[in-house]
């Protein structure tokens, strides 16, 4: 096998340039994948690597799983020798075989961000800070920022500058001893510890340096300053570091992402050779020459000449709307167009955004129109309420001082436990400075009544019973779970704790819940740990460290909504970036610094490139925002397209958005320039068929029950009539702002 042959030349450096400190800039569209697969099969064919000694980083499962995936195409099962995986995992796992030495119980859980929101709440409450003045957002982005600047509370201290740093302060150091309680670590826990543990354990840094003799670090743009020294240790003992990364798709400084990493890396590595990708293989000429004059104007990058030998292409297509209604109309009328006249497929096509909020009026289009659509970034599988109940489950069998997960499931199903009697519990183990459980284990280690309610919390008799019977029940589940596997152990535990029962009995959608649950089962079956005595313990860490994008662009014929920043490493044949007006993109915040007005430009290069053929440039001449309706003039970044490159939909023709020039009979239009905006969906765009019939009985989340008298089109919209009981009366509701469910 040759593995240098269909490389281009710039590539092929890349691959055999295996000796000392090695930077690749790598464009978008360049075969950056690539590369780094035929690199890593190139130090172990031919320069006679052991993979033992090889550890590739990247930033998201996704990207890990297609480097594994293209790997073993190479290598086969020598694959299975190779460090590869995103930062957290590989950290993670390096912290279960170095517990001792880090200070750590090896069984500890993996808080994700709901866990720490929890956590946080609690420790609001132990320090006094008022959360409506300080939210447990704010503070934990604060505490998130510290350290992935590897800052210790104590270390923070010193840096502190105003008012909101001391408020950080109390609640870090609260929050750090509550993590410890519960043998809990958060995302940011599992690197800084790692660079702690190599930076002051010579035993065990010498023992990673010595076995990893090539270190790979993927997209090292967005790498951190505790990212940046875990590469820095790794690679330690050879230098035989390899980062590959874009300066100009550095679009994550709020996660704390510093992209001087990637710049000065030849500061840090004198004599590093540095190799530039500049050919594309996945864009038009026309869009990456407009892509390319974007991002020309930014300063602080390295310049690169990127080319491709693919055909012209198309012109851009820069649209005016009147507002975030046309705007989704517009975008879901040329999709529809798309599929039906160019042979498009949904899955084709991607709208991206800056914001979350600009999807609602995207999906209310896509639903009105009933065309297929998916929303990356949503409510994930292992988010839903009946999966993290039985993952509460699971988390404390494995840990029982896990706080967060025991306060979520103690009373569910219901054990007649009051949230006084929680509460006072809560308040005694805090007072003890011990785990909620341990709290548990010590009531129960005195028989005398009179000496509990002495030395214990003020619990009822009833609710005494209660908290011992669930004691009991993590201990039981606990000695089940050394003879299961962990497939087994879920549907123990459904059992058990009579959870099936209470999905059944919960709602009219208590089936579905249900097979959620057993989707869990099933997840856990395919995990193939069943000979491994830690298998439970794998099984979640594995949960724990799934990211909101590892599914995008894994779905069926369907269109996808997503924003820029998820959209990174993706590619689609047709792209719509909407919101192009200042305020929205770039985003308001961006005004006062040129350092974030330049992470704006790059977010919005990020979004051009994603396109393979087509894409279009959406803006809206009045947008809501936060409750307010603005006029924002047209963003910056498209009077940096040339003009040459671009269409407009008022120039007719078979590549222009097909909007109506002017309005049929019947019809409302407004003119903004000289594109006319039909405020009506196009002919051959019919909506969904009416979700409701005479006679359905439906239920409102305020109104309550009702029986629909009449329900059909109102504009773009569905409008139903419903006699609500008692009180309430007949209302007319428009479905997209007022949802009914079905009864």
């Amino acid at each position: 096998m040759d593995l240098l042959q269909g490389l281009n030349p710039a590539q092929r450096q890349a691959v055999e340039a295996v000796d000392g400190p090695v930077l690749v800039i790598a464009g978008p569209g360049s075969g950056k994948t690539r590369v780094i697969v035929q690199r890593i099969a190139y130090l172990v064919k031919t320069c006679g690597v052991r993979p033992y000694r090889i550890i590739a980083v990247t930033f998201t499962n996704r990207a890990a799983r297609e480097l594994r995936e293209r790997v073993h195409r190479l290598l086969g099962q020598s694959v299975q020798d190779l460090t590869l995986g995103t930062f957290h995992a590989i950290c993670a796992r390096i912290l279960r075989i170095e517990a001792d030495d880090a200070g750590l119980d090896s069984s500890f859980t993996i808080y994700d961000a709901a866990d720490q929101t929890s956590l946080l709440k609690r420790t609001l409450e132990d320090t006094g800070i008022d959360p409506k003045r300080f939210s447990p957002g704010a503070l934990k982005h604060a505490i998130s920022a510290a350290k992935a600047r590897l800052l210790t509370p104590a270390e923070f201290a010193t840096t502190r500058a105003n008012y909101f740093d001391e408020v950080v302060l109390r609640a870090y150091e609260r929050y750090e001893e509550r993590l410890r309680q519960s043998n809990a670590l958060d995302f940011d826990d599992l690197i800084m510890k790692v660079v702690r543990l190599l930076e002051g354990n010579d035993r065990v840094r010498e023992k990673y340096q010595s076995r990893y003799v090539h270190v790979l670090i993927d997209e090292f743009q967005d790498t951190n300053l505790a990212q940046y020294r875990l590469a820095r240790l790794l690679a330690g003992g050879s230098r035989n570091l390899c980062v590959v990364g874009d300066p100009d798709q550095s679009i994550y400084a709020w996660r704390q992402a510093d992209v001087g990493n990637i710049l000065n890396f030849e500061k840090d590595y004198p004599g590093a050779q540095v190799i530039k990708l500049e050919q594309n293989y996945r864009s038009t000429q026309t869009i990456l020459e407009a892509s390319s004059e974007v991002i020309a104007v930014n300063r602080e990058r390295k310049a690169k000449e990127l080319w491709t030998e693919n055909q012209q292409g198309l012109p851009i297509t820069v649209v005016d709307a009147l507002n975030e209604q046309d705007e989704a109309l517009l975008v879901v009328h040329e999709i529809d167009r798309l599929t039906k006249e160019a042979g498009r497929r949904f899955s084709d096509c991607a709208v991206m955004y800056r914001t979350n909020a600009q999807s609602r009026p995207l999906e209310e289009a896509f639903v009105r129109y009933g065309l297929p659509y998916h929303l990356v970034g949503a409510t994930r599988f292992y988010e839903r309420r009946e999966v993290k109940d039985v993952l509460a489950y699971l988390r404390l069998i494995n840990n029982p001082f896990d706080d967060v997960n025991l306060l979520r499931i103690v009373n569910v199903p219901s054990r007649g436990i009051g949230q006084r009697s929680l509460d006072e519990l809560a308040r005694w183990a805090t007072g003890e400075s011990v785990p909620i459980y341990t709290a548990l284990q010590l009531l129960a280690q005195s028989d005398d009544p009179d000496e509990q309610s002495r030395s214990g919390p003020e619990l009822t008799a009833r609710a005494l019973r209660s908290l011992t019977a669930f004691r009991e029940l993590i201990d039981s589940l606990a000695e089940a779970a050394k003879q299961r596997t962990v497939a087994e152990l879920v549907e123990h535990v459904l059992t058990q704790t009579g959870y099936r029962d209470h999905l059944l009995a919960s709602d009219d959608r208590g089936e579905e819940r249900l097979e959620n649950v057993l989707e869990l089962r099933t997840v856990a079956e395919g995990q193939a740990l069943f000979d491994d005595e830690n298998a439970l313990g794998e099984f979640l860490e594995s949960i724990a460290l799934v990211s909101d994008a590892d599914d995008a662009g894994e779905r069926p014929d369907s269109a996808t909504l997503i924003t820029l920043h998820q959209a990174k490493g993706l590619e689609f044949p047709v792209v719509f970036i909407v919101g192009m007006e200042e305020g929205v993109l770039p985003h308001i915040r961006s005004f006062d610094d040129p350092a974030q007005m330049e992470e704006e430009r790059r977010l919005c290069y990020v979004g051009m490139t994603r396109a393979r053929e087509r894409l279009y440039l959406v803006r809206a001449y009045r947008r809501a925002a936060m409750g307010t309706r603005t006029t924002n003039p047209p963003s910056r970044f498209l009077a940096d397209v040339p003009k040459r490159l671009t269409v407009s939909p008022s120039r007719r023709g078979r590549d222009a958005v097909s909007t109506p020039s002017r309005p049929e009979s019947g019809r409302t239009a407004t003119r903004v320039g000289t594109l006319v905006l039909d405020q009506t969906p196009a002919p051959d765009l019919k909506p969904a068929p009416a979700p409701f019939q005479a006679g359905d009985r439906v239920r409102h989340e305020i109104f309550g029950d009702g029986i629909v008298v009449t329900c059909g089109v109102n504009g773009v919209d569905h409008e139903a009539t419903v006699a609500f009981r008692g009180d309430v009366g007949v209302k007319r509701l428009l479905l997209a702002y007022a949802p009914l469910e079905k009864v």
